[in-house]
């Protein structure tokens, strides 16, 4: 299915509910992401159709994940850094629980983290780290599952891992807390599943800073720097 009807497009998506009947859908991923078409013209307004970014790709002008990009609905996941004209732009989650799209450049613009979903075992003792957003790399680091891995997508290689652990930054990316950030104050388990205690900003008005508790399934939570 290439179009969905706009009233049933993703929560996450900062696009109106009302407008055109049809909206185009990701190639892959689709319920994680944003089609490339859909960000260019609706979010960033970067275009006005398909067929001015159907040109732009043809040119060869769009990136994401230094990748060159060819497919105008290929999708656009959390985390990515879609690059175009001298520009890059980082998809993020907002404490609204839409994806935003934040300038970011130098360093920030060459890496995305990934939450750590499985490792299994290969020949001649090498381990496949299974990642979000379905990468896979080959890692000889010690890494557990809901780590995060740090990579540099130019350099093509893992920089860092950071332990989900008290004292890192965790960023709720599913249910009622998306789009929280804070320092990971206590990890417990509760029913057989690791529960996260995360300090927040829950400042509501502006100039006010409301400093509280949320608790969180580690499922949902991508730890970061």
């Amino acid at each position: 299915m290439a179009y969905l009807k706009r009233q049933n497009i993703g929560k996450f998506w900062p696009v109106a509910r009302k407008g055109t009947k049809y909206l185009s859908v990701s190639t892959h991923n689709k319920k994680d992401s944003i089609p490339l078409v859909v960000v260019m013209r609706e979010v960033l307004g970067i275009v006005r159709t398909k067929k001015e970014l159907k040109k732009i790709l043809n040119e060869k002008q769009i990136k994401i994940n230094n990748k060159e990009i060819r497919e105008a609905n290929y999708p656009i996941c959390l985390f990515d850094i879609l690059s175009f004209s001298d520009k890059n732009y980082q998809a993020m989650l907002s404490d609204k629980k839409k994806m935003i799209f934040k300038e970011v450049s130098g360093k920030d613009a060459e890496i995305k983290v990934f939450k750590v979903l499985g490792k299994k075992l290969l020949e001649k003792g090498k381990v496949q780290v299974n990642l979000m957003n379905g990468k896979n790399i080959l890692l000889k680091d010690d890494v557990r599952v809901g780590d995060s891995v740090v990579y540099n997508f130019k350099d093509k290689k893992v920089e860092k891992i950071i332990k989900m652990e008290k004292g890192n930054q965790g960023f709720v990316v599913k249910g009622k807390h998306a789009g929280h950030k804070g320092e990971i104050d206590n990890i417990i388990e509760r029913g057989g599943k690791s529960l996260a205690k995360i300090v927040v900003d829950e400042g509501k008005k502006e100039g006010e800073s409301k400093v509280g508790k949320i608790n969180v399934w580690i499922k949902n939570i991508v730890v970061m720097e």
